[in-house]
């Protein structure tokens, strides 16, 4: 496609007519680059201020699963761990990482950082990097393919990294932030038809499918279906099909080399994910629950300008979830703009219109789910995706997400209708004034806000210091008090701070994970649930944190916490001074202490926490003796 025409999208790579003097677009793209970076820290300014002692105040959970698989990478290098499959956490079942989101291009470049600075720095960095690099990389894509101006592809572009859907997932989601995954994706794709070319391209695009694979294997997935939909749609249009037959034999071979190499590569992922041990089907979500509500997308983000003034919404499952969230004002501009670029679109460039427009369109619709969904009622109404809900790869997948390639597609239409208005192909002054004023009233109350954090528990001495060393064997068993949750996820983080220095290390029972939801069955047909299945005396610690609730023991229940301290070998167990809620929660320290006590005895106090060691076959309530 050429930049400044109205060619079909794909037409020519580099494009037919002269590029600007090499100052000016370099220019444009330190500018745009540093935009974005600015913005990046903006939004996670909260973290930066003090990363070890602050965290994302909505999803606790998330920051501490992917603070542990940064810590791993470390330990990973050092040990000569399997990135796929750990025994450090959910003891004695382990933990099968491939079917999780286990980042591993991350963890292993950042390695270094997180042996120095430790993963609560690499996850800032990786998470400000992340928003930046989307609105960036989006930006040279736009440019490349779309649009000539400088202004309209960093208008799109920075709408594409941080739309109302990604500010959403950074709390938390290392993952779904990753957005310069897509357009490094389609880049490559369309470049497949390159004349002569079609090994070089094939196995590029099989290493970055490789790669991206192991860093947001849902994201990709998603990329994948909207880059083939796009190529079908478009495929089919009449002003290209003579391009289509000349290109059709160079992008098979590319698509085969790309097959062939990224399979290769990923073997051995992929059978740990559909058939390694602790696999499951699902993710332990209901996909009914996490489907977009059709109001979300006239509603406002609750992490916006709007939501200072009381126009924030709560339709979403929880505040990481928001994927739509456009506002009336913004839905409305897109619906304008569609129908401005359409009527002045020449027929090649109608070609790229049209299946752009049929990726958005079809993208809304699953992303409301087996079901409709209104101002947060289901209705009994059965949409499209209910057919795909069980489908490999789709019964693993969440269908809001899939609200976050509309998204794209909007920034995309904002680039085209900012570029018409730039070109002044809009004849009437007055019309290009109100677009301009429109355009600005529809981004104005969707422009985000940092996402919120809170203070969390400091890492104790005991675990700092390696004073826990002292009471549990080499790769001995050791738990944080209550169990490490979603909810409650201390012991997970500090795992993940010990991991990181490496040495030696501990293991721990339970943790923030997906895994099947029975324990020692392998197969697929399990269902996927969220952490471990929980026994008795975990809950009863998880139980007196959460909600304060203490309740007399008996024998029977100090007889199964000596079962259930067997079942994880645990050598021993520790509460800290303070422990960390979600979303600013309070947990209950005391109703934490007062059960450990009646359960196990006094305990000791050692350094800056409370230690009881759980001493095999001897009855809890006589472990002092």
């Amino acid at each position: 496609m050429s930049v400044a025409t109205d060619a079909p999208a794909a037409s020519a790579d580099p494009p037919v007519e002269p590029s600007p003097s090499p100052a000016r677009p370099w220019r444009a793209h330190l500018t745009v680059a540093a935009l974005a970076l600015a913005m990046a820290v903006y939004v996670t300014n909260g973290l930066w201020r003090d990363p070890y002692n602050h965290v994302l105040s909505d999803n606790v959970g998330d920051t501490a699963f992917f603070e542990w698989l940064l810590g791993y990478g470390v330990y990973t290098l050092g040990h000569g761990a399997n990135p796929f499959f750990t025994d450090l956490m959910n003891v004695p079942w382990g933990v099968n990482l491939a079917a999780n989101t286990s980042i591993s291009v991350y963890t292993i470049l950042f390695s270094p950082l997180t042996y120095l600075a430790g993963p609560q720095v690499s996850y800032v960095t990786i998470l400000t990097l992340n928003l930046a690099g989307s609105a960036f990389v989006w930006y040279l894509f736009l440019r490349r393919w779309l649009v000539a101006s400088p202004v309209a592809a960093g208008l799109g572009g920075m709408f594409c990294g941080f739309a109302p859907g990604f500010i959403s997932h950074a709390n938390g989601h290392l993952n779904w932030t990753a957005g310069w995954i897509a357009p490094l994706v389609i880049w490559q794709v369309l470049r497949l038809r390159q004349p002569g070319r079609w090994l070089r391209n094939g196995l590029v695009l099989g290493l970055m499918l490789a790669a991206f694979f192991t860093i947001a294997a849902e994201g990709l997935f998603y990329t994948a279906l909207a880059a083939a939909l796009f190529v079908v749609v478009w495929s089919l249009a009449g002003p290209v099909r003579d391009e289509v037959k000349a290109a059709f034999g160079t992008v098979l071979r590319a698509v085969a080399v790309a097959a062939v190499v990224a399979g290769a590569l990923l073997a051995y992922p992929l059978y740990m994910h559909f058939a390694g041990p602790q696999t499951f089907s699902g993710t332990g979500y209901n996909q009914r629950y996490f489907a977009e509500d059709t109001a979300a997308y006239l509603s406002f983000p609750s992490r916006s300008l709007a939501a200072l003034f009381g126009l924030g919404s709560e339709l979403g499952p929880n505040r990481t979830e928001e994927t739509s969230y456009f506002g009336v004002p913004f839905v409305v501009l897109m619906a304008v703009a569609a129908v401005l670029v359409w009527r002045r679109a020449a027929p090649g460039r109608k070609a790229t219109l049209r299946a752009i427009m049929v990726v958005g369109a079809v993208f809304t619709v699953l992303s409301w789910g087996p079901r409709l969904n209104w101002m947060d009622a289901e209705l009994p109404i059965p949409l499209p995706y209910a057919a795909l809900a069980r489908l490999p790869l789709f019964d693993a997948a969440l269908p809001l997400r899939l609200a976050l390639i509309v998204a794209v597609v909007f920034g995309i239409l904002l680039a085209l209708v900012t570029q018409e208005l730039l070109d002044k192909r809009i004849d009437a002054p007055n019309t290009r004034t109100g677009l301009t004023v429109a355009i600005v009233a529809a981004l104005l109350p969707i422009f985000p806000l940092p996402v919120r954090h809170q203070d969390r528990a400091p890492e104790p001495d005991f675990i700092a210091n390696g004073t826990w060393q002292q009471y549990v064997s080499a790769d001995g068993v050791l738990s944080a008090l209550p169990f490490a949750l979603n909810v409650t996820a201390d012991g997970q983080r500090w795992q993940a701070y010990t991991m990181a220095r490496g040495g030696a290390q501990f293991r721990i029972p339970g943790g923030y994970f997906l895994g099947p939801m029975t324990t020692g069955e392998e197969g697929r047909e399990q269902m996927g649930r969220i952490g471990a299945p929980p026994l008795a005396t975990d809950w009863l610690f998880t139980r007196a944190a959460l909600y304060g609730y203490v309740t007399e023991l008996s024998n029977a229940d100090r007889a199964q916490a000596r079962s259930d301290f067997a079942y994880w070998d645990v050598e021993a167990v520790f509460l800290p001074e303070k422990i960390t809620g979600s979303d600013h929660m309070t947990l209950f320290r005391n109703a934490v202490e007062v059960t450990a006590t009646d359960l196990l005895g006094p305990p000791e106090q050692v350094d800056d926490v409370l230690v009881w060691r759980i001493r095999p076959g001897v009855d809890p309530v006589d472990q002092t003796e």
